[in-house]
């Protein structure tokens, strides 16, 4: 049986965590894979839309490729709530970022997310994350035509 996860360790997740999405949209890869395991099982409803996908699978290039993507940027996490259960943590929090993304100039990157981690030994695994950049209301009318999609006829 797993022991239970303590105060301490989802402060410690919490902690962890925020230096996570600082160090990515910095394009410090690197860094943020030290910080958490992705498992097998690991799943990722990335916040630009499409199909979920399953794995956490990179290469040299790939790296290389995601650190260029993302550039001087800062990020804080605001955790809104969190959830525990047997060896599962769960956060729903905002990530207030900014950054250079994909040769964009600096603007607001801040995504609403929903994490769930499992404590796996004396690390975390990110075994889900749900990401969208919903932070702010839109008119009905933009999400309708978001819902349809790119290919949609306007």
């Amino acid at each position: 049986m797993t022991d239970a996860i303590t105060e301490e360790q989802l402060a410690e997740l919490i902690r962890t965590m925020d230096e996570a999405a600082d160090a990515y949209i910095r394009g410090d890869i690197r860094h943020y894979l030290t910080l958490f395991d992705h498992p097998a099982d690991y799943t990722l409803m990335p916040p630009y839309g499409g199909e979920t996908t399953r794995g956490f699978e990179y290469t040299e290039e790939s790296l290389a490729e995601t650190s260029r993507f993302f550039a001087s940027g800062e990020a804080r996490l605001d955790v809104v709530e969190s959830y525990v259960s047997g060896a599962l943590a769960v956060l729903v929090a905002v990530e207030r970022q900014h950054g250079e993304v994909g040769g964009t100039p600096d603007q607001d990157w801040s995504l609403r997310v929903t994490l769930v981690f499992r404590r796996a030994g004396d690390r975390w695994q990110l075994v889900h994350r749900h990401a969208d950049p919903l932070v702010r209301p839109i008119p009905w009318e933009l999400f309708s035509r978001i819902a349809r999609g790119a290919e949609s006829d306007d």
